[in-house]
């Protein structure tokens, strides 16, 4: 599987190094002429949506943290190091809800409290994902009457649309974690740490706690899904200062189907080429030059460099330090214990 993922972030970094070079250079360094250093305002902007979406998975953990260790600006803290984990490292879009769970937990929580609000959140984000790029595709076909490329978009779409509907089902009734333990346990010989970490029936009963509270998964899903329309005023602002503006509608329209596009070949790390190619696509559909679709998808890496790296240097800060913490009480302890052993 991860030679897989390497593979697809290789062709699709190849993809997007094709496109880019194939673009008139001069149009590209003249939008950011134009731009400037007023660019960089899109890195506290980010913050935005951002926050939003991390105000969704705080009124899921709500109820199972009354006393608030794991705030908002703790979270959304955890909220940048996962995008960045997804965004910036080849681990297929997953490898930075593992790092989120780790990070929680240090707050004190269980473990399975922690593990079943992300997955949660992940499900309500694939719901939130798909009403996104429905509104985007009606947007779009309603400002430029223009179906026949979306064809294929929606097509991808219907033939996904069973994955979460299956995944809704199977946590609601499959005891899916359960079952995962159990597997894990007969092909390793017994338990090991990884089921004692899981904890699969603890889990499973606390995503099925969820099922039982509808209102709260509406919460989080609507302010999910307002941070994906937030999130579309990046492109909105960063067409406006490379001298290319188009309307709102317009920038919500694509971004929902060229995230749509990310959404439907997820296994490519980063959406290498994926985000190139919808941009160039669809933006044309506007009437939005390839050199300006190509400049925005420079500009949209820069910002999730710029925005995601010290969220990454941060994380690894937090964990040496951790590290170093725990080290340290270990010697304070065996310290005296050592003193105590020695003969009289």
């Amino acid at each position: 599987m991860k030679y897989l993922v390497y593979l697809a972030g290789l062709l699709g970094l190849a993809a997007a190094i094709v496109l880019v070079v194939h673009q008139d250079w001069g149009a590209i360094r003249n939008a950011f002429d134009h731009a400037g250093w007023a660019l960089l305002w899109l890195l506290p902007f980010h913050a935005v949506p951002l926050l939003v979406d991390v105000m969704g998975w705080r009124a899921l953990l709500a109820p199972r943290d009354p006393q608030r260790r794991a705030g908002v600006p703790f979270l959304f803290w955890v909220g940048g190091v996962r995008e960045a984990c997804n965004r910036l490292l080849p681990v297929a879009n997953i490898g930075g809800e593992i790092v989120g769970i780790r990070l929680v937990k240090w707050r004190g929580l269980g473990g399975a409290v922690v593990a079943a609000s992300v997955v949660i959140e992940v499900l309500l984000t694939l719901v939130s994902q798909y009403i996104f790029a429905a509104l985007g595709i009606l947007m779009l076909i309603g400002l430029t009457r223009h179906i026949g490329t979306l064809n294929s978009v929606v097509g991808g779409l219907v033939a996904s649309l069973p994955l979460p509907i299956v995944l809704i089902y199977l946590l609601r009734h499959g005891q899916l974690f359960s079952r995962l333990e159990a597997f894990v346990e007969k092909t390793m010989g017994g338990p090991s740490r990884f089921t004692e970490l899981l904890d699969g029936a603890r889990l499973d009963e606390e995503i099925r706690a969820y099922y039982r509270e509808p209102l709260r998964l509406a919460v989080a899903c609507t302010w999910q899904l307002a941070g994906f329309i937030l999130g579309s005023f990046e492109t909105w602002f960063a067409l406006l200062l490379l001298g290319y503006p188009i309307t709102v509608w317009d920038a919500v329209a694509i971004e929902a189907v060229t995230q749509s596009l990310r959404h439907i070949i997820f296994f490519v790390p980063a959406g290498l080429g994926i985000q190139e190619g919808g941009l160039v696509l669809f933006g044309n559909i506007i009437g939005l030059p390839a050199d300006a679709a190509i400049a925005l998808s420079l500009v949209k890496r820069a910002r999730e460099v710029g925005f995601g790296l010290p969220m990454l240097i941060s994380w690894q800060w937090a964990e040496a330090r951790r590290l170093r913490l725990g080290w340290r009480a270990r010697s304070a302890t065996a310290l005296p214990d050592a003193q105590n052993s020695k003969p009289s």
